[in-house]
C-alpha cells in the first residue's frame, strides 16, 4: 500500500473552507488578512496583477495571464487588481486550518503558491464540479462548495508532495513528507506521537543507520528528530488543552511519564506551564 502522508496530519489539524465569492472582480480588490485564516482563489478566466507583502516588507508583484490556483496558507494582505472586463471570473474561499499559524504544514508553506490549472490534471475533475456548483443556485449550494474547495486543497497538497523539488521550498514538513526515506517516520510520529521514539526506532523506520537519518532529517527539515518530535506532541497539546482535556490526560496520551514531566517539556518550548499557557489562550 503506498504510504498516506497526508491523512495522520490533516485527521489531527482539519482544514475547512469557506466559499465568499463568486464571478468577476473589478479594477483593485483588496483581501485583508484576517487572524487564523488563509485564502484559496481560483481564476478561472481573465488575467491580474497580484500584489503583496514580502517577508523583507517590499511589495512583491506577480502577473497572472491564465487560470491559477492562488494559494495563501497563512493570514496576508493581498491585492488583485485586474481591469474591467466580462471574462474575468473568480471563487474565493477563506481557509481556516485548526491550529492556526502553528498547523504543522502552515508554518513550513511559502506565503503564496500561484500554480496554472493546466500544470495540476488532477485538479480538473474536483474544479468541474466546483464550478458546476458555483454556476447554479441550488439547494446546499454553498456547504457543498465549501467541501469542493476543501478537495481542491488536498489536491493542492498531494501535487505539492510529489513536485517539491520543483517548488524549491525551505526545509521543513512538506519536503520530509516529500522524502521517501524520512516519510514512513514522519507517519509514524504523526500517527503514535505517544510511542516512545528513540534515534534508533525512527532511523530503522526509515531505513537508514543512525547517523545517517539524523543527518538526513536536519539537512531536510532543518531540526533534529527529537527536536521535531517534541514540537508535534506540543502541538498536538494545545489542541487538546483548549478542548478541555486535562494535564495529566495530555501527558499520558502523549508518552510523558507524567504530568510534570510534560509540564516542564512545555515550559521549556513555550514558556510558561500548560495552565498559565490555556489562560492566556482564552
Amino acid at each position: 500500500m503506498p504510504l498516506d502522508r497526508l491523512t495522520p496530519l490533516l485527521e489531527r489539524f482539519r482544514v475547512r473552507s469557506r466559499l465568499f465569492h463568486t464571478g468577476p472582480l473589478c479594477g483593485t480588490t483588496v483581501f485583508a488578512q484576517s487572524a487564523g485564516h488563509g485564502f484559496l482563489h481560483v481564476l478561472r478566466r481573465g488575467e491580474m496583477e497580484v500584489t503583496h507583502r514580502g517577508a523583507d516588507g517590499r511589495t512583491m508583484r506577480q502577473h497572472v495571464t491564465q487560470p491559477s490556483l492562488l494559494f495563501f496558507p497563512r493570514p496576508l494582505d493581498h491585492t488583485f487588481i485586474n481591469a474591467p472586463a466580462e471574462e474575468s471570473d473568480f471563487a474565493c474561499a477563506t481557509i481556516d486550518f485548526d491550529g492556526g499559524a502553528t498547523h504543522p504544514l502552515v508554518r513550513t508553506l511559502p506565503a503564496v503558491i500561484v500554480l496554472p490549472l493546466d500544470d495540476v490534471a488532477t485538479l480538473s475533475p474536483a474544479l468541474d464540479l466546483l464550478f458546476a456548483e458555483v454556476d447554479n443556485v441550488r439547494c446546499g449550494r454553498p456547504l457543498l462548495a465549501d467541501r469542493l474547495f476543501e478537495v481542491v486543497l488536498i489536491q493542492l497538497l498531494r501535487w505539492m508532495l510529489d513536485h517539491s523539488h520543483d517548488l524549491v521550498l525551505p526545509p521543513g514538513l512538506l519536503p520530509g513528507l516529500a522524502d521517501e526515506r524520512l516519510a514512513p517516520a514522519l507517519v509514524a510520529m504523526h500517527e503514535a506521537p505517544g510511542e516512545p521514539w528513540t534515534l534508533d526506532s525512527l532511523a530503522r523506520t526509515a531505513a537508514l543507520s543512525r547517523s545517517a537519518f539524523a543527518a538526513r532529517f536536519k539537512e531536510v527539515l532543518g531540526r533534529s528528530p527529537g527536536d521535531y518530535l517534541t514540537e508535534w506532541r506540543l502541538t498536538i497539546a494545545q489542541e487538546q488543552l483548549r478542548a478541555g482535556m486535562t494535564v495529566t490526560a495530555v501527558a499520558a496520551e502523549l508518552g510523558y511519564a507524567s504530568a510534570s514531566a510534560f509540564s516542564r517539556a512545555f515550559a521549556q518550548r513555550l514558556g510558561c506551564s500548560p495552565r498559565a499557557w490555556l489562560g492566556l489562550a482564552a
